[in-house]
């Protein structure tokens, strides 16, 4: 409560100043509105699964490596195509007292349609890894291969820049990560000891991106690294020292506002207001990052498919606003994809017969391996 008064009364100040006004118009102006996606969506409107429970909101959350502009030169050398190498579809229960943060792997084996490429040309519909949806058509062709593979309609999406992102962590102050091991990565520019860090914005950015040079070289953990980051960012921006500190929150608004491409629904100060308005009293320990039950891809390893029944149940609970547990890796657990990392419990399947034989009992609540928002572990 004192969070949220602290808050309204900064901003009752702001709006009742001259540079009220400006400083509004200035962030709502830099929100960059997705038409292309809204138009391509409306297009096949009468393929898209139905919306989901009343209340509930999933949002499906790219990150954007262009790998053009200043900021993103030192990551790649490709200049002008556009990747994504994250995605994360964000579910928002009605009663929003949780929330549960899905990742789905770049390489995931994927049924991707028919898609409207830049060049105004379109894709033959074809079953390929999942990044190239966003390579071939956008974030329009995302959502549409994130709703065949889930059959979860996709309400929001935001496509986020990594030099917004990277300007987001310089205004909170940093965001605190544990190393298990030393970093020595000459192409991310980052050199730290083991232990816990508060990293800046251009270290975060090397930490979420890199792959080969950190741990085993797998994209399973990358996507670890990003979760694991993403929970310590969220435990930083509920904090009092950036909501209630205009000084750093007026810059975390500038970057946020300024590095996200969004559909018309959310492509006002307005729109993402009534959207943090309804998250921002979520405890961190039910904020939930897990990524879909997959494995290897059996004609090529070093791809992934989704793992059955496992992933479908997930979508299931998802689908209908059920609860989701997760419960943290088991430390013997390698974090390699053939691990399952991700997949349902043992026991989360259907009804099981009774010890008696007289009937059955309900089946257990499926459970996933994942984290939950918070302080690095340094354990």
């Amino acid at each position: 409560m004192v969070r949220r008064a602290g808050l309204g009364a900064a901003l009752l100040v702001l709006l009742g100043s001259g540079a009220g006004w400006w400083v509004y118009h200035k962030l709502d102006g830099n929100i960059t509105e997705d038409t292309s996606a809204a138009a391509e969506l409306e297009r096949y409107e009468r393929e898209r699964p139905a919306h989901g429970a009343d209340g509930a909101q999933n949002i499906l959350l790219i990150g954007s490596d262009s790998r053009s502009g200043r900021e993103n030169a030192p990551y790649g050398r490709d200049k002008g195509t556009q990747r994504s190498d994250t995605a994360i579809l964000l579910h928002l229960p009605a009663d929003r007292k949780s929330a549960t943060a899905v990742s789905i792997p770049r390489d995931l084996m994927a049924r991707i349609p028919a898609c409207l490429k830049p060049d105004g040309t379109r894709t033959v519909a074809q079953y390929a890894q999942f990044n190239w949806a966003y390579e071939w058509g956008g974030a329009a062709c995302t959502i549409r291969t994130v709703e065949k593979l889930t059959d979860i309609r996709v309400d929001h999406h935001m496509v986020v820049d990594f030099g917004g992102f990277k300007r987001m962590v310089d205004a909170v102050g940093g965001v605190e990560v544990c190393l298990k091991q030393p970093v020595d990565d000459t192409e991310a520019k980052l050199k730290l000891p083991a232990g816990r860090q508060t990293l800046g914005g251009e270290q975060a950015l090397g930490f979420v991106r890199a792959r080969y040079s950190l741990g085993n070289g797998s994209d399973t953990e990358r996507m670890e690294r990003q979760q694991q980051f993403l929970g310590s960012l969220v435990k930083k921006v509920q904090s009092n020292g950036v909501l209630l500190n205009p000084a750093r929150l007026y810059p975390l608004l500038d970057a946020a506002t300024s590095s996200v491409t969004t559909d018309p629904g959310l492509a006002s100060l307005r729109g993402l207001y009534e959207l943090v308005r309804g998250v921002r009293d979520i405890p961190t320990d039910q904020v939930k990052f897990l990524t879909v039950p997959r494995r290897p891809y059996p004609a090529n390893p070093n791809r992934d498919e989704l793992v059955e029944p496992a992933a479908e149940r997930l979508f299931e609970q998802l689908r209908t606003d059920e609860p989701v547990t997760v419960t943290p890796p088991r430390p013997e657990t390698d974090s390699a994809a053939d691990s399952g990392s991700g997949s349902a419990s043992p026991d989360g399947g259907g009804a099981a017969e009774d010890s008696a034989g007289t009937g059955t009992t309900p089946a257990p609540v499926p459970t996933f391996t994942g984290t939950t928002a918070g302080p690095a572990d340094c354990r």
